[in-house]
């Protein structure tokens, strides 16, 4: 079954649209996805159908300047006006919708890359609401330079905010690629099969090559401000599980780094966390062909033996 749901945005401008997928059996819990920075949902449709059998209900929507909500309101690469915490207020949204359908179920958040930001904002708001959380390909502490700061803010103090800088978004995360050999098409950096890159690049639904408003940008860099340190992790609740995942390779994770940076905090702060890094994969480790089944298999490990352990 396939529910279409939509809902005003906390930006208070624009609908989201979201989809709840339900298997074909009595579930036994629910997966909330969250996608990352210039991408969409759908591009997740081989782990969806993955958790599908294994008997989770999976919700899952498009941010605002995103995917089909993006498309629907005319709004590719602009959040709106409401602050950083706009896309996790949405999905806050989206979950008690999801609640409504289907009450009483463990529910689940996985994120990747600035979805994982997302969920990260999340646990520390409303983290008592979840079963577990699934961060993956998210980044510690990462580097963004004062210049590129001290100019959005510029640009938006000069009423320019919904107007877009490609240059400072270059500035911001061009730098991904230093690893990567060959640059073709600038996207290299989030998986090393061409396909993957081409398909990335080329989807129409996908708002990685299209401008991002100079204010979203500025929320962007506030996000990863508001997630960092023992500061953020003591928001989490101690007793919700996290699984925290990535590629070694990831520019992102700052190469194993920024990921244990994570880990870290949540463990300094009395958090059970796992932590697992696939040796040789860049950013997107769930669309390696040779490795995609092994990590929807680990996060559905995860899932069960949280049941099972904690539930």
């Amino acid at each position: 079954m396939l529910h279409e749901v939509t809902f005003q945005s906390f930006n208070q401008r624009d609908t989201v649209y979201g989809w709840i997928y339900v298997p074909a059996a009595k579930p036994k819990g629910i997966v909330q996805l969250v996608h990352g920075f210039g991408e969409h949902s759908r591009r997740y449709f081989h782990m969806i159908v993955k958790y599908l059998e294994a008997g989770y209900i999976v919700a899952a929507d498009d941010h605002v300047g995103h995917g089909k909500t993006a498309l629907e309101n005319n709004t590719w690469g602009d959040w709106g006006e409401a602050g950083p915490h706009t896309m996790t207020e949405d999905e806050h949204r989206l979950k008690e919708l999801v609640c409504e359908k289907y009450p009483k179920l463990p529910y689940f958040m996985f994120g990747h890359s600035m979805g994982s930001m997302i969920a990260r904002d999340f646990i520390a708001r409303y983290g008592n609401e979840l079963s577990g959380v699934i961060i993956c390909g998210t980044p510690g502490i990462f580097p963004i330079g004062d210049d590129v700061v001290a100019e959005l803010d510029r640009l938006i103090a000069d009423g320019k905010g919904a107007e877009s800088d490609p240059m400072l978004t270059a500035k911001l995360m061009g730098w991904m690629c230093e690893r990567c050999g060959e640059i073709k098409l600038g996207n290299e950096w989030i998986c090393d099969d061409p396909y993957v890159q081409k398909d990335h690049a080329e989807d129409p639904f996908d708002a990685f090559t299209k401008p991002t408003a100079n204010r979203a940008l500025r929320d962007f860099i506030d996000m990863f401000r508001q997630i960092n340190g023992k500061e953020w992790a003591e928001k989490v609740p101690a007793t919700l599980p996290v699984y925290n995942i990535a590629g070694d390779q990831d520019p992102v994770g700052m190469y194993g780094q920024g990921v244990y940076q994570v880990s870290n905090w949540l463990a300094e702060t009395g958090h059970d966390v796992r932590t697992k890094l696939y040796p040789g994969y860049r950013h997107e480790i769930h669309n390696y062909a040779d490795l995609k089944e092994e990590v929807c298999a680990g996060v559905i490990e995860f899932l069960d033996g949280t049941i099972r352990k904690y539930l």
